[in-house]
């Protein structure tokens, strides 16, 4: 049996959601339909003003509904430490633990020249604009330690070669509250090697 084509291109939209099949969209669709009109139609208002009304701020390219976001207008910000992240999931999940008063750099991604994701696709240019500029004093590297997280952190590192920034990597290993034994071995070895010494 074939859906309504209205019902068809509902179901169809909602694939595009990250981990969402046919099954899935199906579910979704018809759930909507059967039982949540009103929900529906607030989903769909809340997409339409979303999706024209959310862009990315000209400094740091995370979202934001003017041309500068709130962190980057917050004067009480260090606007000279600039933590550069993969995303602004990244953003939020920082400003969450409440001990970051720098400003953000969202890549929106890594480098991925397999993917045809180079320096331009993440904002790079914007960023050596901004190291050349002098208003930076500090790089904080937070892009994951997958291939493409590190591969981005060292292409950066290359950029801020020959200036005065400070970079440094967020330390990354065994979670707070942890066990040793449930603590993968790459993990491990990434914490041993990052390891600092205690003050007295």
């Amino acid at each position: 049996m074939k859906h309504a084509p209205l019902v068809q291109q509902l179901i169809t939209a909602f694939t595009c959601l990250p981990g969402v099949g046919p099954r899935s969209a199906q579910r979704m669709a018809y759930s909507l339909l059967e039982r949540n009109r009103e929900g529906g139609l607030q989903l769909a208002e809340a997409l339409t003003g979303a999706m024209e009304g959310v862009q990315q701020c000209r400094r740091c390219r995370n979202f934001a509904e003017d041309d500068l976001c709130p962190v980057c207008t917050d004067e009480r910000r260090d606007q000279a430490l600039v933590c550069v992240v993969a995303s602004p999931a990244d953003v939020l999940a920082i400003e969450q633990a409440g001990e970051y008063r720098g400003r953000y750099f969202v890549l929106m991604g890594h480098l991925s020249p397999i993917d045809g994701i180079g320096p331009r696709q993440i904002g790079l240019d914007l960023l050596e604009q901004q190291i050349q500029s002098g208003e930076i004093s500090e790089i904080i590297l937070a892009t994951g330690t997958t291939v493409e997280g590190e591969a981005t952190a060292h292409y950066i590192l290359d950029m801020v070669e020959g200036t005065p920034i400070v970079v440094t990597r967020i330390a990354q290993g065994v979670p707070m509250g942890g066990d040793l034994e449930f603590v993968d071995g790459a993990t491990l070895a990434h914490a041993l090697r990052g390891r600092r010494q205690l003050e007295r």
